[in-house]
């Protein structure tokens, strides 16, 4: 099985409804990295899994959304916990609609909120 990854910063804020979770309750800023890597078993006639610029740019999209934004004001947050899981699955689910999927066989998203925690949502292709 081959794996391809690539990575990106970014910094957005949130706040966290439907619980008493103290200060996580307020606006509050998060530098996010995320991680995505894909898989699949077979290389292409230029012996590449996917072309890493491809996976760039559609990642590149997918952070410019929420770059620099309050994830609770977007739509796709409307009435939702904005938690650091529904997040990653959000992300690996939109990267799908950008991303040359032609022999890939599985995407994962890890998502880190800082150094120490993270969340991963991972999808077959």
């Amino acid at each position: 099985m081959y794996r391809v990854g690539v990575s990106r910063s970014f910094i957005a804020q949130h706040y966290l409804i439907g619980g008493d979770w103290g200060d996580e309750n307020l606006p509050h800023s998060h530098h996010y990295r995320i991680d995505v890597e894909v898989s699949g078993e077979h290389l292409d006639s230029h012996f590449y899994l996917v072309d890493i610029v491809a996976l760039e740019t559609a990642l590149e999209a997918q952070v410019a959304r929420y770059r620099d934004r309050l994830l609770n004001d977007l739509p796709e947050f409307a009435g939702v916990n904005p938690s650091l899981e529904f997040f990653a699955r959000l992300l690996c689910q939109n990267l799908t609609n950008n991303l040359p999927t032609k022999g890939l066989s599985r995407l994962c998203v890890r998502l880190w909120e800082h150094e120490n925690a993270w969340a991963a949502f991972e999808m077959s292709l």
